[in-house]
């Protein structure tokens, strides 16, 4: 599974972006699957609601399923943030999994860069960032500078970083006589 990362300030877009890729790299016929880490103290879960009532009497995981969908909820309770390799290996497989945040974990990022916020660049030369989609020119950015607001050329930078679809390595592994 090829893993993708989206980083930037708060307020520069990265959550926007991720939501005009995911329609771009799935016309691409890639499988997705995004991760996104939060600073913020967030809950899925309503008080009241069975599943929240399970957490709160101690429940270490809760899953709650039905027919359209399930997730899992972990507590943390006096644990460290888990790291983001196990987070990843708890992922169903697919073609890309695209993770908003995490920017100190070592993999390929674009940096979602607006000037325009007043902060400042997260790129360094020799950082995990590979390329930055922004607004505006930047002339001292060594890596690809992406027009932020053309969603193609991202999938496209994306997918030509060896992006493979799962189905095309099933038929590679039938036509040389292997399991996918």
């Amino acid at each position: 599974m090829r893993v993708f990362g989206l980083v930037g300030r708060s307020g520069s877009g990265k959550t926007t972006l991720i939501e005009k890729l995911l329609p771009a790299l799935l016309d691409r016929r890639f499988t997705v699957s995004t991760m996104k880490h939060s600073h913020h103290h967030f809950d899925m879960d309503r008080p009241g609601k069975d599943s929240w009532r399970h957490r709160e009497a101690g429940a270490a995981e809760v899953m709650v399923v039905s027919g359209e969908r399930w997730a899992l909820l972990a507590e943390q309770r006096d644990e460290r943030e888990p790291d983001v390799d196990a987070l990843v290996a708890r992922m169903r497989p697919v073609d890309l999994l695209l993770i908003e945040g995490f920017r100190a974990h070592s993999h390929p990022k674009i940096e979602v860069f607006r000037p325009s916020t007043g902060k400042d660049l997260l790129w360094r030369p020799g950082s995990d960032i590979v390329a930055v989609a922004s607004d505006a020119a930047l002339p001292d950015v060594t890596v690809p500078v992406l027009d932020l607001d053309d969603v193609e050329a991202i999938a496209d930078f994306i997918a030509a970083r060896g992006v493979r679809r799962r189905h095309d390595l099933q038929a590679l592994a039938l036509a040389v006589g292997g399991a996918p």
